[in-house]
């Protein structure tokens, strides 16, 4: 399975591949722009959902990247349950888990507005989950960890968190931020089939797939709200200014 997005962003067409047959939510971060126009480097930070399905022909395609770091933000009994990305040589893998309720705690209720029920579900993680997003985030900084796949399960929430406050303190605007997020809609739908003829169990077990750009511009502005700007939350949460200063260094062009 494979595809390709066209997303516009400011005047620029970006392209992202993502040539897996197991892997439904692949896609670089970069591309977008930042601080003074900078651009955000392409081939640094890729997001994903879960890697460990990786196998036959996918193991080509996935290490002709080049990846050097995998953060996966799994619970414990995820990571236990499927198992973590396959061995390739030069590849480090970190489980980082950002603590946060589960989703069954607090579940969606069809009907009522999606995009505020995400959006206090990133804001709970990004309060209790801040030693997590922290360690994620400083890891990405580290040029010496590039290139960098940030996955979770699906890839489209805890992945989604990470990967808007890195953008968010590149200097990407919130607009293009949620337009990223938002592709992960049409991942979710692949991720869906194939959960479904995997168990053969309807896809209204899994948490709500589809991801309303709303939800991420929400939450942006509300953390923001909350701390004065994303870095002062990425302070707060434990990100040195030297490691911010090191993710703009090697992230923009």
């Amino acid at each position: 399975m494979g595809g390709r997005y066209r997303v516009s962003v400011d005047t620029t067409e970006v392209n992202r591949s993502y040539p897996f047959a197991t892997i439904f939510n692949f896609r670089d971060v970069g591309g977008h722009h930042g601080h003074d126009g900078r651009a955000v480097r392409r081939g640094r930070l890729y997001r994903s959902d879960s890697l460990h399905r990786i196998d036959g022909t996918d193991r080509e395609a996935f290490a002709a990247l080049g990846v050097r770091t995998v953060i996966d933000l799994r619970r414990p009994h995820e990571v236990e349950r499927d198992g973590r990305v396959p061995h390739f040589d030069g590849l480090t893998w970190h489980h980082v888990h950002p603590e946060h309720a589960e989703w069954g705690e607090t579940p969606y209720r069809p009907g009522s507005d999606l995009a505020r029920y995400l959006a206090d579900r990133y804001a709970d993680l990004a309060e209790t989950g801040t030693a997590g997003l922290a360690r994620a985030v400083g890891l990405i900084a580290d040029a010496a960890n590039a290139p960098v796949v940030v996955h979770c399960v699906v890839g489209k929430d805890r992945t989604g968190i990470v990967c808007g406050l890195t953008l968010a303190a590149l200097g990407v605007p919130d607009e293009d931020i949620a337009a990223d997020y938002a592709l992960s809609t049409e991942a979710g739908e692949r991720f869906r089939t194939w959960y479904e003829a995997i168990t053969r169990q309807t896809g209204q077990s899994l948490p709500p797939l589809t991801c309303p750009a709303e939800a991420m511009t929400l939450f942006l502005a509300e953390l923001r709200e909350a701390h004065g700007s994303i870095e002062g939350y990425l302070r707060h949460a434990g990100v040195t200014d030297a490691q911010l200063t090191a993710l703009r260094a090697h992230l923009l062009t």
